[in-house]
């Protein structure tokens, strides 16, 4: 039997821009959820239970409402509930020109599903993943696995970058994945000792291409950031949030802050030529946007973020999605579904409340989880609060 909880709105919700948000979720045979049908309001929900309940599963499907492998980059085939081969999250979203029903999951080989995609259903038409959930809105989360970013590899921060700058460029993961098909051909002929010139000519400026676009557009987005950035510090000084320094450190965007993208695409061209027998030793392609990081650093204290407390990290991982919510707003568009995991850990009160007012002002949709209903007493007014147990969800009494 299906597991049906509706939550009454925040009270008190003032006026807010537009937003996107999610007044109704169905999820069928997801992860610990056998069946559910979850009814909410547009103002901010909290998702409190025990370790264990659900509360990042169900997050987890609605970060799948966006292009990608969700919050968890976990395979499609693996989102499965234990004995069963397919997975299904609907959702009813309401839009800034009206509401909209998006469906998406794997059907089982024997309805007609594959093993390696996802299908999308929008409006009940069929499209492919990107496009279709690319026009929905966007979605933006924050989550524990995120804390070690700043410390972490360099791939880390290239993937929030990377979901970053595709909420601004509606063609950038097309590119992304351009890129990564002819790097990997590349790389192939370099492992099998191909050494003729024209069987990488096409692949090496097809790389070219999309490198220097991909390595463009991070530029313009991080610039985009930088400005929005400026503008939440100098608008509040005393804001609960540390503002991010923000640097690109690549070959590629590098190059482009010099010399005129034609340029740099020219002259990355003749680089990999020229790279050749060195990649092959290496196996690998050592040069490209792949290779590029994002440096962060705590603006207040002048210090790179992975030298900085635990508790100074969350803040500035929180300020800076904070920020990136903000920025989307501003550009016209509506305000973001944010998908936020236990958000109030290794935040002190004053954090949690500042949170929760930008929150509000923000106008986003947030979905918050934690262990301590007590952690949301300062919105517990103003948001849906919700009990998590063994995948049942109930209104919290």
């Amino acid at each position: 039997m299906a597991d049906v909880c509706r939550a009454g709105d925040g009270a008190g919700q003032a006026t807010v821009p537009a937003r996107v948000w999610v007044e109704r979720l169905q999820l069928t045979d997801f992860r610990n959820y056998a069946q559910l049908t979850l009814t909410v309001g547009p103002s901010p929900v909290v998702l409190a239970g025990a370790n264990g309940s659900g509360k990042t599963n169900l997050l987890e499907a609605l970060s799948l409402l966006s292009p990608g492998r969700g919050l968890r980059g976990t395979h499609y085939t693996e989102l499965a509930r234990i004995g069963t081969s397919r997975w299904a999250v609907a959702a009813r979203l309401n839009v800034p020109s009206g509401p909209i029903e998006v469906g998406t999951g794997v059907a089982s080989e024997r309805d007609g599903g594959g093993p390696h995609g996802r299908r999308v259903r929008l409006n009940g038409e069929n499209g492919t993943a990107a496009a279709a959930l690319a026009a929905v809105g966007d979605v933006l989360w924050l989550t524990p696995t995120m804390d070690g970013l700043f410390g972490g590899p360099a791939s880390d921060r290239r993937r929030f970058l990377d979901r970053l700058v595709a909420s601004f460029d509606p063609q950038y993961r097309a590119q992304l994945a351009r890129f990564g098909r002819a790097m990997q051909h590349r790389n192939r002929l370099l492992f099998e000792e191909v050494r003729e010139v024209a069987r990488f000519e096409g692949l090496e400026q097809l790389m070219a291409e999309t490198g220097v676009a991909i390595a463009a557009s991070r530029c313009s987005a991080v610039a985009e950031l930088t400005a929005a950035i400026t503008l939440r510090r100098d608008a509040a000084a005393d804001a609960a949030f540390p503002w991010a320094a923000l640097r690109l450190a690549g070959t590629l965007e590098d190059a482009l802050a010099r010399r005129a993208a034609i340029d740099v695409e020219d002259g990355y061209l003749a680089g990999l030529a020229r790279g050749r027998e060195r990649d092959r030793a290496a196996g690998r392609t050592l040069e490209g946007p792949h290779r590029s990081d994002l440096l962060i650093g705590h603006g207040p204290k002048g210090l790179p973020a992975g030298s900085c407390s635990t508790g100074e990290q969350k803040a500035l991982l929180t300020g800076l999605v904070l920020a990136h919510a903000d920025l989307v707003a501003r550009r016209g568009r509506a305000a973001p579904i944010l998908l936020l995991d236990e958000v109030t850990a290794h935040l002190d009160a004053a954090r949690r409340a500042g949170l929760f007012a930008e929150l509000l002002a923000l106008g986003s949709q947030a979905w918050m989880s934690g262990s301590d209903p007590e952690a949301f007493s300062a919105i517990a007014g103003r948001a849906q609060m919700l009990r998590v147990e063994g995948g049942r969800i109930a209104a919290a009494g």
